[in-house]
């Protein structure tokens, strides 16, 4: 009995195993999708494209929080990937951007822009009442381009 459990929890294991290395590979893989407008208007709405703003814990452009840069952190020791974000990288137009890109092909593969802008501002479980109002500037940013 203790054997079939042994082999039944190894099955298990490696089935869970690979499926974590798909889902890290597919987050490894270039993605065709265009964030570049979606990120150009977070940045509007955020800071006014200010690489130097700042409020509260939340800075650079992108007003990106220590957490965020953690999230990144944690998503690329996933991906057995030795590079890793530092608090000072939030100031960088470039890394924010990079990061931004990272978290949405971990957390948002099927690209959907509308759950990017919402998690942006309100967090993995954003709510739809609490985000609506920056969603809807984030477009009207959207729709100036």
């Amino acid at each position: 009995m203790k054997r079939i459990l042994r082999i039944v929890t190894l099955c298990a294991f490696m089935m869970f195993s690979f499926t974590a290395f798909s889902v890290n590979e597919r987050a490894g893989r270039t993605n065709e999708f265009d964030w570049n407008p979606v990120m150009n208007a977070i940045i509007q709405v955020e800071s006014g494209g200010n690489r130097m703003a700042k409020n509260g814990n939340q800075v650079g452009a992108m007003q990106i929080t220590p957490i965020a840069v953690a999230e990144c952190n944690k998503i690329l020791k996933l991906r057995n990937s030795a590079k890793r974000y530092i608090l000072a990288d939030r100031f960088s137009v470039e890394k924010s951007k990079e990061m931004f890109i990272l978290i949405q092909f971990f957390h948002n593969p099927q690209n959907d822009v509308e759950q990017a802008i919402r998690a942006w501002n309100g967090g993995p479980r954003y709510s739809l009442r609490k985000t609506q109002r920056y969603y809807e500037k984030v477009l009207r940013h959207l729709k100036k381009k």
